[in-house]
């Protein structure tokens, strides 16, 4: 309840940080129709959230029938491991990118799917992989997909009505002087403002989503040894499609950005060897 709460106010600073452009931009018409913006976002994103994302990254779909004998195994491995969870069969997706990663996306545990990347599958061992999707099935179970896409819908937008607030100098009528200094304050302070946000967010879901991915797989030691490899190549190999879209990165096990640029100024997830130390932790419970 606490979680759920907490989010809730996130979400609600998120919303008021694109009102608060609306309003630089046009005052408080410009406010309203942010607000009917925002409020139409949402909605899109309720019902969208899986295709929104999978679109973005070109996933597709695979199944225990997949002529890949590893990709079999994935699929396969996320079905079981769904199941013993008592969970529904989410969709299972790959995504055609070297960068080992692997994310959870759907509006509810009946609309979800998991999607790896095929750096994934060819970098971590079978229990590595089963490690890492039961972290993504635990974001599932926890209901945390939803909440995720919706931020990374309106993060995104906050980002490009910053920069269009910025172009256009702010207006707002007659009645406010400095419209392009407000423009440049907006484009500088709004996109840092959702990052915090977005961090906020997520840190605390990922401890929440490696203690149930241990619990789900049983293999606490396993997600500990992906994450170390994975934070270990992840940002040495690209991913063109996070970088123009980084505010989807938080949906990642591990943060996707290069690290260059003010896109990644605030890291979104934990430190990856505090969450290892955590889950070496629940190995010697």
């Amino acid at each position: 309840m606490r979680n759920t709460l907490r989010t809730f106010t996130l979400l609600a600073a998120l919303t008021a940080i694109f009102l608060g452009i609306g309003y630089s931009l046009a005052g408080p018409g410009g406010m309203l129709i942010a607000f009917g913006l925002a409020m139409v976002m949402n909605l899109f994103s309720y019902w969208n959230s899986d295709k929104i994302v999978l679109k973005m990254y070109r996933a597709q779909p695979v199944d225990a029938s997949h002529p890949d004998a590893r990709v079999r195994a994935y699929a396969e491995d996320v079905l079981e491991m769904a199941s013993r969870a008592g969970m529904p069969p989410p969709k299972v997706y790959i995504i055609d990118q070297d960068q080992p990663n692997a994310f959870a996306t759907g509006r509810n545990p009946d609309n979800a799917a998991v999607a790896a990347t095929r750096g994934l599958l060819q970098m971590l061992d079978r229990r590595e992989i089963r490690g890492v999707m039961a972290h993504e099935l635990a974001h599932v179970k926890h209901r945390d997909t939803l909440t995720m896409t919706i931020t990374a819908t309106i993060a995104g937008a906050i980002s490009s009505l910053a920069n269009f607030a910025a172009f256009s100098g702010g207006s707002g009528g007659g009645e406010r002087r400095g419209g392009g200094l407000m423009g440049l304050v907006v484009m500088i302070l709004a996109p840092i403002a959702a990052a915090l946000v977005q961090m906020a967010i997520s840190r605390g879901r990922e401890y929440e989503a490696d203690r149930g991915g241990a619990e789900i797989s049983g293999d606490p030691e396993a997600l500990a040894s992906a994450l170390s490899k994975i934070e270990a190549y992840a940002h040495g190999v690209r991913n063109p499609d996070a970088e123009a879209n980084p505010a989807t990165s938080h949906m990642f096990i591990i943060n996707p950005l290069s690290g260059e640029g003010m896109d990644n100024l605030f890291s979104t997830h934990p430190s990856t060897a505090n969450r290892v130390a955590a889950l070496m932790e629940m190995k010697g419970g």
